[in-house]
């Protein structure tokens, strides 16, 4: 350890409480934060002469100062721990991104209930069945719950307002409980058996169907026995075509945590009610050296900020031996899990696709990082610059004819966009259709905070446009005193075909054009085409909104009741704007002062 710090000296003072610990750099920033049952003991054995990890020994070597928080328990220091950990981001912890809410199929509490997909916090007259490891899972279930349960999935603003079936009853997706074309007590029967069936109870979901179908055919009610029947098929195609399930109604999850090449991945795989629903994979980011060789203690961080945030399952099937210190993470939370290694073959077989999967996880990003180091060093060549481009941010502008005019700004660090860096700026104030004025405008409010040393700078910004845009880009830049930044015009080809795209570079924006096949160009190519679909995506919602909304909106003393008599009685907003001030009076609530305001607001 460096002279500058002294741990016989910190070990003294440390009490056997539990808490939570950060060890702090020379510059004061947080290296590690962890957690302690016993902070004495914990800290005291980072400076023992035992062998330690390669990252924790790196990170040693720099520790000047370690702070403590002592908590009043070790639940209270795990949540501290996490908290922390999310926030400061150390250099040395290692950090998964588990902030995303998981997907759940969701049956509403209505009086004919709605089946849908569903993210975010849970109302309280709802049963929510969850969670799923993506969205797209849970549309395919909801797909196939329609197929043999034919509950709807129509917003309720759309069931309160049909006056005819829709499509969906006509495929035989929706028993059209919106027109009455099925009897309560029938639908809430279909309600039932989804719910059973979605909690993993099969067998009793098949078995009183199938009792229905015998009553009916005694009864010589074919077509409803054949319906039946019908049911009982699909849902037994459905549970023949899980490939690894079980008639047991558990909720497991399996995790496999996998190292390769500097990297590492866990693969969180999901069982709910017995039917294996998927997984994903999760890759640890903020460490400063590999992790390989240290699987279980990443594992270990999985599971420690992973089921901070969501719900545990009753049973974690694990690929490392952790479960004493998973089991004493679960006891200070107050939740009661078992965690383990598999105990059966069937688990095994679920442990085995785990660990497959995180393998080819791991494939995956090995290559996508090549490629996209590839694709740097490449782009690097062309603007021969001496580093690679860390971060790169494209703007490109979007408006119908000047209406709803938005700006965009993506990013792409290290040959990957990351979504949660992207900005859209609402553009006002100048004349419509002035594209240059609206590029101004979102490199000033981009950018203004990087001139004042409060944000990150990019390595290259790439405008989407011509010398226009890019010349109109440079001198907003100089005005912020960024004019040393990089900055290329990307002009669109003939005809706008891929592949043609002109480069604007240098002072002199001299024009280059790469081959079609050019990785630089690849790379150009994705970043500015993602600028674009995220500048439309904007653009519309503010151009939908705009379009929505009623002029009424703006006149004051006209509240939504107001409105609706206005729009009933005159049979929208143009009769409304025909309507003179003595025939706004006769609306139930509008006073002459009031219609006044209205038809001087409307003319």
């Amino acid at each position: 350890m460096p002279e500058a710090f002294d741990p016989a000296t910190l070990l003294a003072t440390l009490p056997d409480a539990p808490g939570v610990y950060r060890m702090l750099g020379a510059a004061d920033e947080v290296l590690y934060v962890g957690k302690a049952k016993n902070l004495k003991k914990r800290v005291s054995s980072y400076f023992q002469k035992t062998a330690k990890s390669p990252r924790i020994g790196l990170m040693l070597t720099q520790v000047r100062r370690v702070d403590i928080t002592a908590t009043r328990s070790e639940a209270e220091a795990l949540i501290l721990e996490n908290t922390l950990i999310k926030r400061l981001a150390p250099k040395y912890n290692i950090l998964f991104r588990d902030d995303k809410s998981y997907p759940y199929i969701v049956l509403t509490g209505d009086a004919c209930p709605r089946l849908a997909f569903h993210r975010g916090s849970f109302a309280r007259d709802a049963r929510y069945f969850g969670p799923y490891p993506n969205s797209l899972a849970v549309r395919e279930a909801i797909q196939l719950l329609q197929k043999i349960f034919q509950l709807r999935t129509c917003e309720n603003a759309v069931f309160a307002h049909r006056s005819r079936p829709c499509l969906l009853y006509q495929i035989k997706r929706c028993t059209a409980p919106c027109v009455g074309l099925i009897s309560a007590e029938d639908y809430a029967a279909d309600v039932r058996n989804a719910e059973m069936f979605l909690r993993g109870q099969h067998g009793e979901v098949i078995d009183r169907l199938t009792a229905a179908m015998q009553q009916a055919a005694d009864a010589l009610r074919f077509e409803e026995a054949t319906q039946l029947r019908d049911q009982v098929r699909a849902l037994q195609a459905v549970l023949h075509r899980q490939y690894v399930s079980t008639t047991d109604e558990e909720n497991v999850d399996i995790l496999a945590g996998l190292s390769s090449g500097g990297m590492f991945c866990v693969n969180l795989a999901m069982v709910r009610g017995g039917q294996h629903l998927g997984d994903c994979a999760h890759f640890p980011r903020g460490t400063a050296c590999s992790v390989e060789g240290e699987e279980a203690e990443a594992l270990l961080a999985f599971v420690e900020q992973h089921y901070l945030a969501h719900p545990a399952p009753a049973r974690l099937i694990l690929g490392h031996d952790i479960g004493h210190a998973c089991a004493a993470v679960f006891e200070a939370a107050g939740v009661k899990v078992v965690a383990g290694p598999p105990r059966n073959e069937r688990e095994r077989a679920w442990l085995t696709m785990a660990e497959n999967n995180a393998r080819l996880a791991l494939e995956a990003r090995h290559h996508a990082a090549g490629s996209a180091r590839a694709r740097l060093e490449a782009l690097a060549e062309v603007l021969d610059c001496g580093e690679l481009p860390g971060r790169i941010e494209c703007f490109d502008i979007s408006h119908t004819q000047g209406e709803g005019t938005v700006a965009s700004c993506v990013v792409c660090i290290d040959g990957s966009m990351k979504k949660s860096e992207y900005r859209r700026f609402n553009i006002g104030g100048i004349q419509p259709g002035d594209d240059y004025a609206a590029m101004r405008q979102a490199l000033l409010r981009r950018y203004e905070k990087v001139a004042a040393g409060e944000a990150v700078a990019p390595d290259l910004i790439i405008i989407d446009g011509g010398k226009g845009q890019l010349g109109v880009a440079r001198e907003a830049l100089a005005e912020l005193g960024l004019q040393h930044l990089a900055s290329i015009g990307v002009a669109k080809g003939e005809s706008r075909k891929p592949g043609l795209e002109t480069l604007l570079l240098g002072d002199a924006l001299e024009s280059l054009q790469l081959a079609a096949s050019h990785p630089a160009l690849h790379l150009i190519q994705e970043v500015r085409d993602e600028a674009h679909r995220f500048a439309i995506f904007g653009h519309r919602a503010r151009r939908d909104k705009a379009r929505r909304r009623s002029r009424l909106e703006d006149v004051p003393g006209v509240g939504a009741e107001r409105r609706r008599r206005l729009l009933a009685s005159f049979g929208g907003l143009q009769g409304v704007m025909a309507a003179t001030v003595e025939d706004l009076c006769r609306v139930e609530g509008i006073g002459r002062a009031l219609a006044q305001k209205i038809h001087d607001e409307l003319h």
